[in-house]
């Protein structure tokens, strides 16, 4: 969670015979220098991916160095990075983002098929969703990432 979206994750959410969660709030960076590959993710994530999760914020880049120099000075939480990507795909834009930002956020990769799962494993990406992209494969990669920085009660 970014520190700006901590102070904004205490609107509770109930659900018969179970106990309040508190919502997640999530800033998304997406790049992909295809737009229709953005649209398409940005519609099958939605605002709301699960009950207890909700996409704040959306920043786009369709440039590798429009990505680096965002992630260097605001926070995400968590970043998509389009595999499939011209110039500089999002397999080594994950692996480089890794290995040079400190406390990098959760990356998901959206990889050119489902054979290149090992790649995904190389860029050190911590989910990938392979094309075409299925609306709740990348729902479930969000809503994975956004829980797994819920700091604990």
């Amino acid at each position: 969670m970014t520190a700006s979206n901590h102070s904004a994750t205490s609107t509770e959410l109930t659900t018969a015979g179970s106990q309040p969660q508190p919502l997640i709030q999530v800033s998304v960076l997406l790049y992909s220098d295809d737009f229709t590959t953005r649209d398409a993710v940005r519609a099958a994530v939605g605002r709301r991916p699960a009950k207890d999760v909700e996409v704040v914020r959306w920043h786009e880049c369709a440039t590798a160095d429009a990505v680096i120099s965002t992630v260097d000075h605001e926070r995400f939480d968590i970043l998509v990075l389009d595999g499939e990507a011209a110039k500089v795909g999002g397999l080594g834009l994950a692996r480089q983002l890794k290995n040079e930002i400190f406390n990098c956020p959760p990356i998901i990769v959206l990889t050119g098929r489902p054979q290149d799962s090992w790649l995904a494993a190389w860029s050190q990406a911590d989910l990938a969703v392979p094309h075409p992209l299925d609306p709740i494969a990348l729902t479930s990669a969000i809503t994975t990432l956004a829980r797994s920085g819920v700091p604990a009660a």
